[in-house]
């Protein structure tokens, strides 16, 4: 997934493909494309088919579950 940044992407982003997206975040590209429709991440779409997606973005989706007994 290491890819060179496009000199046309905007600043910050690292984009993706959603299989790739999936890879990253260890999940099914079904629940990539889930998230995209329910507002929850962003999709960006390049060209009529190809769709991109933030990896920081999809960081900022994962919540830390906190520990059972409080804090150690």
């Amino acid at each position: 997934m290491s890819r060179p940044k496009s000199p046309n992407a905007p600043a910050g982003r690292r984009l993706v493909a959603i299989a790739d997206a999936a890879r990253y975040a260890g999940v099914h590209p079904r629940t990539i494309r889930r998230r995209i429709a329910d507002g929850s991440l962003t999709g960006f779409r390049m060209g009529p088919r190809l769709i991109r997606v933030d990896l920081d973005q999809l960081d900022d989706l994962l919540v830390p579950i906190p520990a059972a007994g409080g804090a150690a």
